[in-house]
């Protein structure tokens, strides 16, 4: 697995030089990385919708393209395929540096409290069944566009980061906390309609009362 891992950490290292002798498409970029997995495309993928703050059409993008990931486990694919539309997007030199840079950190880091447990959520057609899963239910909260929301593609991209990072350490343990993202962006989603719903009630109850109050 380490050296898995120091291999991962090599082709991340050249994906940013090959950026910097010009401009790198996400589809380029993520094509030397295809035999690593759905996982360790997802873990890159998601970092930049690590942020608190919506990033409007591509955020459904994204959403769209991490649900698509999940079909495609369920349906036997060996390799992930991009939409088009997010393979094509070019990033610049310093964003695929801080792409990967992020990753890499985030792997060291975390190699140091992860350990194979739980397994059973991660071996043959059930725990194939579960990243899949996991990827599409995810990618569909974070396609949802809300474009007002704080945190609207944080919340799911932590259930995607932690099903990734899972699936790369051997840990069950991170597939349930992907579980436990996805049920609290229901609930953190609910509570934002809920209060919208009652903020609308309240203004259409007191409407008439505004009215009077500026014609009079």
């Amino acid at each position: 697995m380490a050296s898995k891992h120091q291999a991962l950490i090599k082709i991340l290292h050249g994906i940013a030089k090959r950026a910097e002798q010009y401009p790198l498409s996400i589809k380029e970029g993520l094509s030397v990385l295809s035999h690593f997995g759905f996982s360790f495309i997802s873990f890159l993928l998601v970092l930049p919708f690590m942020q608190p703050f919506p990033l409007g059409p591509i955020t459904v993008l994204g959403g769209i393209t991490f649900a698509a990931f999940g079909w495609q486990i369920l349906k036997g694919y060996s390799v992930p395929h991009l939409p088009e539309k997010i393979g094509s997007i070019i990033l610049s030199h310093d964003n695929w540096r801080r792409i990967s840079n992020a990753a890499i950190k985030l792997m060291q880091w975390t190699e140091k409290f992860t350990k194979p447990r739980l397994t059973f959520f991660l071996e043959g057609a059930f725990g194939t069944q579960i990243e899949a899963w996991v990827l599409i239910l995810s990618g569909l909260l974070l396609a949802v566009p809300f474009g007002i929301l704080p945190l609207n593609n944080f919340f799911p991209g932590l259930a995607i980061l932690f099903c990734a990072l899972g699936q790369l350490h051997k840990d069950g343990l991170f597939i349930l906390i992907a579980f436990f993202w996805i049920l609290f962006t229901l609930a953190y989603f609910a509570v934002f309609f809920i209060a919208l719903y009652l903020l609308g009630m309240e203004g259409i109850h007191n409407f008439p009362h505004w009215l009077n109050q500026l014609v009079s």
